[in-house]
């Protein structure tokens, strides 16, 4: 299954191939839910883009409000105001 895909690829830093994995699953019209923009928000995190992680996040509290995405968005915003206050005026 394509979870288990871009978490073996995660927990191998191979992060580029993971994004690659979930734009393609989802430009080809697949359905994309909570775990799955989970996984997408956690790739763009270890890359160090944490626009496109809290998005991701977002998009996946959005769809389920119990996911996961949940302590993953509440680390990532207070990681985020003690190292750059200003990092969401960009």
């Amino acid at each position: 299954m394509i979870r288990e895909r871009v978490q073996a690829l995660l927990d191998a830093y191979e992060t580029d191939e993971a994004i690659s994995l979930l734009d393609g699953y989802r430009a080809s019209g697949a359905p994309m839910d909570d775990t799955l923009f989970y996984l997408l928000g956690n790739a763009w995190r270890k890359k160090g883009n944490w626009q496109m992680a809290i998005n991701n996040y977002l998009e996946a509290l959005h769809l389920n409000p119990d996911s996961p995405a949940k302590q993953a968005l509440d680390i990532a915003n207070e990681i985020l105001d003690f190292y750059n206050k200003d990092m969401y005026n960009q």
